[in-house]
């Protein structure tokens, strides 16, 4: 995919990659209409080409944004602009689990993220969500 950095997609300005999965790469943008900081979810183009492919995403999407949980990112909008499908949610500065990796960790604070990400994906299966890109650096 190419380098998005600087570019517009819907109304959100593209700032910086801030992590990268087997599916999507995740950028944080602004969105001037708000005056915010987001997050941008951005699959890949060849995604488009597969029949169905736009359906399903818009039902995915709206799927996920009916989702409530404390550690689940809430989605503020989705969209499609030429070959790009992108998923706009809440940007947290935290960081990514990726960024804690390689150093010391509490054994407790271990146990309490990885209670917080099963406690997440336990209830989004439980509505039929199904997370096909867990990894450290969307965490």
């Amino acid at each position: 995919m190419a380098d998005l950095i600087g570019q517009t997609i819907g109304q959100y300005r593209i700032l910086e990659q801030i992590g990268k999965g087997g599916m999507a790469t995740v950028y944080k943008a602004y969105q001037p209409s708000l005056d915010r900081y987001v997050a941008i979810k951005v699959l890949p183009p060849y995604f488009a080409h597969e029949e169905g492919f736009a359906e399903r995403f818009t039902r995915e999407a709206k799927a996920i944004a009916k989702l409530t949980h404390p550690h689940i990112l809430p989605i503020h909008d989705f969209g499609q602009e030429g070959e790009l499908s992108y998923i706009v949610a809440q940007y947290v500065e935290a960081g990514t689990l990726k960024d804690m990796l390689g150093q010391p960790m509490n054994p407790r604070r271990a146990a309490e993220i990885i209670s917080q990400v099963a406690e997440a994906l336990d209830y989004a299966h439980a509505r039929g969500i199904i997370h096909r890109d867990v990894n450290p650096a969307m965490c």
